[in-house]
């Protein structure tokens, strides 16, 4: 299978940043690294610096993503996942809120924090029309949560 290369320029902001890392050749994130000590109170949402910047291509976007070791741990990002826009050339951090056991959580200098995956952003042009315009389907207007059974 042909695979995409991307070539994404990273700029070191912080000279203890590390350089974002693959667990495995087959991984499809890149592990960012803290780079300071950070303590994330219970129930409080923190940012955590990479010391990093980045210029993704354009039709590209970057998502950072919870780690699920941390996740397991109850330190959870609250949007669930950032996007990074092509456009976007600040330090890329970690939004990051602590739900677990105990009243706080440190985060080490050094720890992988989240990951960063690439994905495509097709070009998307929305067009207005009316409910009788829409495909029928089988949910069809059942609203939020009608599509199982629980």
């Amino acid at each position: 299978m042909d695979r995409i290369s991307l070539r994404i320029p990273f700029a070191r902001l912080d000279q203890r940043a590390v350089l974002p890392t693959q667990g495995s050749a087959q991984a499809a994130g890149w592990d960012l690294y803290a780079v300071e000590e950070t303590v994330v109170p219970k129930g409080s949402t923190v940012l955590i610096s990479t010391g990093w910047a980045t210029a993704i291509p354009e039709g590209w976007e970057g998502q950072i993503r919870c780690r699920s070791s941390l996740g397991k741990k109850g330190m959870i990002m609250p949007n669930g996942l950032g996007t990074i826009d092509s456009d976007y050339r600040g330090e890329l951090k970690v939004l990051a809120t602590w739900i677990g056991e105990g009243d706080t959580f440190t985060v080490n200098a050094g720890e992988r924090v989240a990951q960063l995956l690439f994905a495509p952003v097709p070009l998307v042009h929305l067009v207005e029309t009316t409910m009788e315009g829409l495909d029928r389907t089988e949910r069809g207007d059942g609203g939020f949560g009608s599509s199982g059974k629980f």
